[in-house]
């Protein structure tokens, strides 16, 4: 049934990350390079929407009105326009407004901004030393890049989900009665100690559930790279399967590999679960 897989791919892919690869290759690499490429742009975009998301939930509880109110409304502005949007949104904005690559903005010391991707120091074997990107003639040269469409699935990703993400950590610290901090502090413990030792384990029997969740259609949304170009999991199963004219097993190899990626993301929480001892009922 899926004996096509061992047959020459007939096709190029635009990214490859890490990976070596060319149509000679068979096609079961391709989707190892789809898949790479999936895995390569959604785990950085997972640490991004839990860090910004946990940042814009305690922010939107600030007691200080400039947090809560700039929180709040960027909570309020994400969340409410279409994902697929936003992706256009951040993937026009580089290829337009951003500088030729022989004109790159340096961000930090050794990280370069441009129409060509962003790029940034990186370890290299054979000198044994980091490679540091310069500005060349027409490129920058030196370092490791990534591209403006991998760039724009990342930010539309990581910041629509750090969006809905916000709210499910300010509920869930909301959830937590005023009565059992205000015995903590009865009892002599300190603000820091209120905080971390009562509050947070108390918050993540909340957060933790609709966390999966928002983790879960991060995930199931990558698939929308596609339409800024990224060659993902889907992108590379449409081109396999209009090649080989596989349309049954192609989406079947696609369905299996993303229910793989969701059971894992979804034992990996439980996992976290069990190890913070967020478990069971509050």
């Amino acid at each position: 049934m899926f004996e096509f897989l061992g047959q020459p791919t007939g096709f190029d892919i635009g990214e490859t990350g890490p990976w070596l690869f060319s149509a000679e290759q068979p096609l079961w690499q391709a989707f190892g390079v789809g898949l790479s490429n999936t895995l390569r742009v959604s785990i950085p975009a997972i640490v991004l929407a839990l860090t910004l998301g946990t940042l814009l939930g305690l922010g939107r509880l600030s007691a200080l009105p400039l947090p809560r109110r700039l929180s709040t409304f960027v909570v309020n502005s994400v969340r409410n326009v279409p994902l697929l949007v936003q992706l256009l949104m951040w993937y026009f904005l580089m290829v337009e407004w951003l500088p030729e690559p022989m004109e790159a903005v340096q961000l930090l010391p050794g990280v370069m901004l441009s129409k060509g991707g962003l790029a940034f120091p990186w370890w290299d074997p054979v000198q044994g030393g980091w490679s540091l990107p310069v500005q060349g003639t027409f490129n920058v040269d030196g370092g490791a890049a990534v591209t403006p469409e991998f760039l724009a699935v990342l930010l539309a990703l990581g910041l629509y989900t750090a969006a809905f993400i916000a709210e499910v950590v300010r509920a869930g610290v909301l959830s937590v009665p005023r009565s059992l901090l205000e015995a903590a502090e009865t009892l002599g413990a300190t603000p820091a100690q209120v905080r971390w030792k009562v509050l947070m384990p108390q918050a993540l029997r909340a957060i933790r559930p609709p966390l999966t969740n928002q983790l879960l259609n991060l995930v199931k949304n990558s698939p929308l790279a596609v339409a800024v170009g990224y060659p993902d999991l889907v992108s590379v199963g449409n081109t396999a399967l209009n090649q080989t004219g596989r349309v049954f097993e192609c989406i079947t190899l696609m369905l299996c590999i993303y229910l793989l990626l969701s059971w894992t993301v979804a034992l990996t929480m439980h996992w976290v679960d069990r190890r913070t001892g967020a478990g069971g009922t509050a």
